[in-house]
């Protein structure tokens, strides 16, 4: 009977080991797909300070429908390692999504359950850039105005395109969060 007892105890801590291993993927998916997403958003908010004196080409960037030129998925590899991980897969879930899968670097461990010194996690996650700003371009044929203002949450920006140190930052145009 003891005998017994001592087997499920240690049938437990298997069961428990393969949940943290597990806990630790879905870290490692969620910080690699947040990753990618920033870089993204980062990527965008370049895109719009290219296109700023031009209005007419906003909404492109804020919808997501203007080339990101540099690779996230390198950044979400690093924060994968970061979190004892590989980076499996990584690609756009859509113009302003990205999802990430991840595989443990470390195994369950050994156990009473055969094989699960081999075992290794696997987790995904997809990450969500979320624009914040809205806008109101001139009516056409209205005189050529100065930029239209930018309302971007709890703040409006009177924007001046010679001021940089006036302008918002990636992190004023869109949030970025897990959308699973």
């Amino acid at each position: 009977m003891v005998a017994g007892l001592l087997f499920l105890a240690f049938a437990y801590l298997a069961v428990g080991q393969a949940a943290v291993n597990r806990g630790g993927a879905q870290t490692a998916a969620d910080a690699s797909a947040l990753a990618a997403a920033q870089d993204v958003r980062d990527q965008l908010a370049g895109q719009w300070l290219k296109v700023l004196r031009d209005p007419a080409k906003w909404q492109d960037v804020f919808d997501g429908r203007t080339p990101v030129l540099g690779d996230p998925c390198a950044r979400a590899g690093e924060l994968a390692a970061r979190n004892d991980a590989r980076l499996t897969a990584c690609s756009p879930a859509g113009p302003l999504k990205y999802r990430t899968e991840v595989r443990t670097d470390k195994s369950v461990g050994r156990s009473v359950v055969p094989g699960t010194e081999k075992f290794r996690s696997t987790a995904s996650a997809t990450a969500e850039i979320e624009p914040l700003c809205t806008f109101e371009l001139p009516a056409e044929g209205a005189a050529k105005a100065p930029l239209p203002r930018l309302a971007c949450k709890d703040k409006v920006w009177d924007l001046t395109p010679d001021d940089p140190s006036g302008l918002p930052g990636p992190d004023d145009l869109f949030d970025v969060h897990l959308a699973d």
